[in-house]
């Protein structure tokens, strides 16, 4: 049985939800949730917001009630399959009496046999793989870093008459949402939205050394983060470039007018050796460029909750 159109534009809703968890569920994924009743229709709907607080499905059987019972929850990522902070979905899920399961992506840090085939064991019907992909675009980033054990970086700065300088404070507030860490122009590191994330299983470790990225994202990682945004200058992030450590760059490009002169001695490249272009659009006054690493694509999908 493949997905109806309802559960297809349900796990669309699933997906916007999931996004409010974006800097704030770190370590945990974003996930979102909807139930459906037996007829079809909405009756609650749910995400994760930080580690150790409950889980999207959890959120979303709450609002449903009994109304769960013999319905269908549609869930960006595979239910969990382990006790840890909280109890495991898969059976929160079992004990609503939820018929049906629709998942767009599995979980690869699932536990044992994985919460789709417990649930299946358990007579759940499960649906796997729909809209996986667009899935990804809130869970790419989680994804990414189950793969690479460091934070994914993004390098934002404004360029200006021909030179890089580090962005204004209300650029580096829009450059904030939905991330975990931020590194101001003069090297301090902050949580991204204060107080955010779960304050036993997040931690912004002090003394963390920039001049040595690979340490630096390392600390990060253990700490809890996983996104960075250097808000600074070229000379903050020239290790991190050497390195081979930046993900992502957005460019802030300002102009005085349609006629401009340059002087040619203090002219510096917009992007450094290896980007190129994503996407261009006005933002903020300014154009934003949002550029990537050669041979690079955009980001497939963040590691398991607890």
């Amino acid at each position: 049985m493949t997905a109806s159109e309802i559960e297809v534009s349900t796990m669309r809703r699933a997906i916007v939800l999931s996004a409010h968890g974006l800097g704030r569920t770190s370590p945990n994924p974003p996930v979102g949730c909807v139930i459906l009743d037996a007829s079809g229709q909405v009756v609650g709907e749910g995400y994760h917001e930080r580690k150790g607080e409950p889980h999207a499905e959890v959120h979303a059987l709450a609002a449903a009630g009994e109304l769960s019972r013999g319905g269908t929850a549609v869930v960006t990522l595979e239910p969990c399959n382990h006790y840890g902070r909280t109890p495991p979905c898969r059976e929160a899920l079992i004990n609503a009496g939820v018929a049906r399961v629709v998942i767009a992506v599995m979980d690869p840090t699932s536990r044992e046999e994985g919460g789709a085939a417990r649930l299946r064991a358990a007579g759940v019907e499960v649906e796997v793989g729909v809209l996986a992909d667009e899935a990804r675009l809130v869970l790419g980033t989680w994804l990414d870093v189950l793969d690479r054990k460091r934070p994914v970086v993004t390098w934002s700065y404004r360029h200006t008459d021909g030179q890089i300088e580090p962005l204004p404070p209300e650029l580096v507030v829009l450059e904030s949402s939905g991330v975990d860490i931020v590194v101001a122009a003069n090297g301090h590191v902050s949580e991204a939205l204060p107080g955010s994330h779960g304050s036993d299983v997040f931690t912004v470790p002090s003394g963390a050394p920039l001049e040595e990225p690979v340490r630096f994202l390392e600390d990060l990682y253990l700490a809890g983060a996983r996104t960075v945004v250097l808000a600074t200058g070229t000379d903050l992030a020239r290790p991190f470039i050497h390195g081979g450590l930046i993900d992502r760059i957005v460019v802030y490009s300002e102009s005085s007018g349609p006629s401009q002169h340059r002087d040619p001695t203090r002219q510096t490249p917009m992007l450094p050796l290896g980007f190129v272009v994503d996407e261009v659009s006005s933002q903020a006054g300014c154009i934003r460029v949002d550029a990537r690493p050669v041979n690079v694509g955009s980001p497939s999908g963040e590691a398991g909750r607890a």
